[in-house]
């Protein structure tokens, strides 16, 4: 019985298999235009820098909404409000070219590279720091109600864990 099970199963798996290698992929899309779910690119690889900045801002002022919707802010807390999302806002929204940099560090001796990936950890550490730092200032300006709520918000943020560095959907409000 043992046996008859097994080729059964490893029939249903071939045959799987067969519809799988004859189903038809679909044409390509026409040459310029992005396919289902792609943005467009600058070049090889480069992603159109002006509307990922313009989603991104998209995204901030969503989330932004959102929150200050579950969080109830007063008028008295509007200044340290503005204080924080304007101190979330990145500074450089810039990426780095990675070929450029790729490039430059080819150039450069190892002490030369350690030094420079010491700068821009320190470059991330302080835009990290001044963060936390306006996150601190308006966190005290909330009443322990609303404490309460930026607490669960801020943990669900850190519960999520899938995808890389927080991305995939893990944080959402």
């Amino acid at each position: 019985m043992k046996l008859a099970h097994k080729q059964l199963i490893l029939a249903a798996m071939i045959g799987a298999l067969g519809l799988a290698a004859s189903a038809q992929t679909p044409p390509p899309p026409p040459a310029g235009a992005p396919g289902p779910g792609m943005m467009h690119r600058d070049g090889p690889g480069r992603m159109d820098s002006e509307r990922m900045r313009a989603r991104m801002q998209e995204r901030m002022a969503h989330r932004m909404a959102k929150l200050t919707q579950l969080l109830q802010i007063t008028p008295a807390q509007e200044g340290a409000w503005n204080a924080y999302v304007a101190a979330l806002r990145p500074t450089n929204m810039q990426r780095p070219d990675r070929r450029k940099m790729r490039d430059e560090f080819e150039k450069m001796t190892t002490p030369e590279r350690i030094d420079r990936m010491r700068a821009m950890r320190a470059a991330r550490m302080a835009e990290m720091d001044k963060r936390a730092d306006a996150t601190k200032v308006f966190y005290a300006a909330l009443t322990p109600e609303q404490k309460k709520s930026f607490d669960v918000i801020g943990a669900r943020m850190f519960k999520g864990g899938r995808g890389h560095r927080g991305h995939g959907g893990g944080h959402r409000m």
